[in-house]
């Protein structure tokens, strides 16, 4: 049986979604015409692609080796799309950003306009990036990690390394006076990342900083954590880049300076996407042109 090209963009919704109905409803499809899409594809290719329970749709051994051929098969068709148009025309379609929320929400979100200024016919998403998140199952096209990811078949970048401070309120100090020596921190609140939830080992950044230290408070967003410190309630450790110039902080024990690198990071099937190396390219420019804010002198 001949197989229908088109049902390999129906497995993959399936495949993505985990479910058939989530996927009928992203594909614009009822539940029944995708299943029988899938049903004709799993006839054409001679296997079970999925098992199917009341939980949802999951990959069998046969659905996973298809999964990463029809994966191929989308990047270079969209690749293919890509090389056909004008040489000169400008990138278009759209990029998802996976981006720790730092990063995402504090820096990059505010100068996204600069990005629709310099391409104005291509669609930008920012979306968090979780512990569970995957390149190869096309949650986004391109993710900004903290560190290079060491399996996958993926292709990186480093865009540049920062640095995060211990940072309190004036008020807060003037209240619970100032550590002068990092002991000092046993005796004062502290707020950091909830502990069973941080995604990886290169955000632990507080016992880099004192191997004794308790939050008191956690909060699982480096945007939250912010907040905390600057309602006065405790002393947090801040990326740098995300309070430069707010005189409503202070530093604290400024030699006490984590430094991480933020590195871009995508699936080898994108290799030759120009809306991908568009918004990368950007990101490397603007975060070389603020270098201060990631690592202030």
């Amino acid at each position: 049986m001949a197989m229908d090209w088109n049902d390999a963009k129906h497995f993959l919704a399936v495949a993505r979604e985990g479910q058939v109905l989530a996927a009928a409803r992203r594909l614009g499809l009822s539940q029944a015409t995708l299943s029988r899409r899938v049903a004709a594809l799993e006839k054409a290719v001679g296997a079970r692609l999925f098992e199917r329970s009341t939980r949802g749709a999951t990959l069998t051994d046969a659905g996973r080796l298809f999964l990463g051929t029809a994966e191929r098969v989308e990047a270079e068709m969209l690749t293919a799309m890509e090389r056909l148009s004008a040489a000169e025309a400008a990138p278009t379609g759209t990029v998802r950003i996976a981006a720790p929320d730092g990063f995402g929400s504090a820096y990059l979100a505010p100068r996204l306009g600069e990005l629709a200024a310099r391409y104005p016919a291509l669609r930008v998403q920012i979306v968090p990036l979780t512990r569970s998140f995957s390149l190869s199952q096309r949650e986004a096209d391109v993710a900004v990690m903290v560190g290079r990811p060491t399996k996958g078949r993926l292709r990186a970048r480093v865009l540049s390394d920062y640095t995060l401070g211990l940072y309190a309120t004036p008020g807060y100090l003037a209240a619970h006076g100032t550590p002068a020596a990092v002991e000092d921190l046993a005796a004062h609140r502290l707020v950091g990342y909830v502990e069973d939830l941080i995604a990886t080992p290169e955000l632990n950044y507080a016992e880099e900083v004192w191997r004794d230290w308790v939050s008191a408070i956690e909060v699982s967003t480096a945007i939250g954590q912010r907040e905390v410190v600057l309602s006065g309630a405790a002393i947090g450790l801040l990326h740098d880049f995300m309070v430069a110039g707010d005189a409503r902080v202070v530093p604290v024990l400024a030699d006490r300076r984590p430094v991480r690198r933020y590195v871009a990071v995508w699936h080898e099937n994108l290799a030759g996407s120009r809306r991908l190396a568009a918004v990368v390219d950007f990101l490397a420019a603007i975060m070389r042109r603020d270098r201060a804010l990631f690592l202030p002198a």
